[in-house]
C-alpha cells in the first residue's frame, strides 16, 4: 500500500551517490523531497533529474532537501549522471539512492513485498510503480504524494507551488484555493471564533458565503 498523507515517513539506511545515508538523520529539521525512478538510463527520468538539478536553488530557498532513488547500483548512477549532464546541461547535485535490494521501494509501498532477484535483469516496466514523489515535513510525516506513470514527465513547478502552499498553511493555519500561487488570497476556517479571527486578521476578510472566509495571504 502506498503511504498516506499524515503517515510517518519510514526511516532507512542506504548507499547513495553521496555516500551512506541514514534518512531521518540526513533530513534533520528540514523539509524533504523524496522522488523515485524505476530504472537508470530512461529518457523521461533523465529529463526529470536534470530539471530538479536546475531548480535546486528554488528548493534551497524553501529549506527543502532533495533526494532521489532508483533500484540500480551507485556505479550506474554515476554513469547516468554523466548522460544527464551531457543531455540536460546539468548533473544531479543531490544524492541518488542505490536501492539494489528493493528495500526502500518496498518500505515506501512502491513495489510489492514479494519483489526479489537481480536488479540488472529487471526492465523499467518491472519497476514502473517506482514513480512517486513524497514531500516530507520537518516532523518526518508525509505531507503530499504525487504518483506519475512512466510515460508522463513530472511537473516540478507544480511541486514547488504545492510546497509553497504546504509551508504557508502549516505556518499560518490557512488553506489555499484551486490554482493558488504566491500572493493570492487564501481561506481561513469558519470554525475560528470571530473575536480570534479579528485578532489574527485585523484587516478583515471577505465572506461571500458563510463557509467562505477570504483573506490576504499572510506574510
Amino acid at each position: 500500500m502506498t503511504l498516506s498523507i499524515g503517515a510517518k515517513a519510514p526511516d532507512f539506511e542506504a548507499e547513495s551517490t553521496e555516500g551512506h545515508i541514514s534518512f531521518h538523520k540526513w533530513l534533520g529539521d528540514s523539509w524533504g523531497l523524496f522522488f523515485s525512478h524505476p530504472k537508470d538510463f530512461t529518457p523521461v527520468c533523465t529529463t526529470e533529474l536534470g530539471a530538479v538539478a536546475r531548480l535546486k536553488p528554488e528548493f534551497d530557498k524553501r529549506g527543502v532537501k532533495l533526494i532521489g532513488i532508483s533500484v540500480d547500483p551507485t556505479d550506474k548512477h554515476h554513469l547516468w549522471a554523466k548522460d544527464i549532464e551531457e543531455t540536460q546541461g546539468v548533473a544531479p547535485n543531490y544524492p541518488l539512492i542505490a536501492d539494489v535490494d528493493f528495500k526502500v521501494a518496498k518500505l515506501y509501498g512502491m513495489l510489492p513485498e514479494s519483489t526479489s532477484g537481480d536488479v540488472s535483469k529487471r526492465t523499467p516496466a518491472d519497476n514502473q510503480t517506482v514513480r512517486n514523489i513524497f514531500v516530507i515535513g520537518p516532523d518526518k510525516t508525509i505531507k503530499l504524494v504525487f504518483i506519475y506513470p512512466m510515460s508522463t514527465g513530472r511537473n516540478w513547478q507544480e511541486v514547488l507551488r504545492a510546497i509553497d502552499s504546504l509551508q504557508l498553511t502549516a505556518k499560518h493555519g490557512v488553506s489555499t484555493p484551486s490554482d493558488w500561487k504566491q500572493g493570492d488570497d487564501v481561506f481561513f476556517s469558519a470554525a475560528v471564533p470571530e473575536e480570534d479571527a479579528r485578532k489574527k486578521f485585523p484587516k478583515g476578510w471577505k465572506s461571500p458565503k458563510p463557509y467562505f472566509r477570504i483573506v490576504e495571504q499572510p506574510r
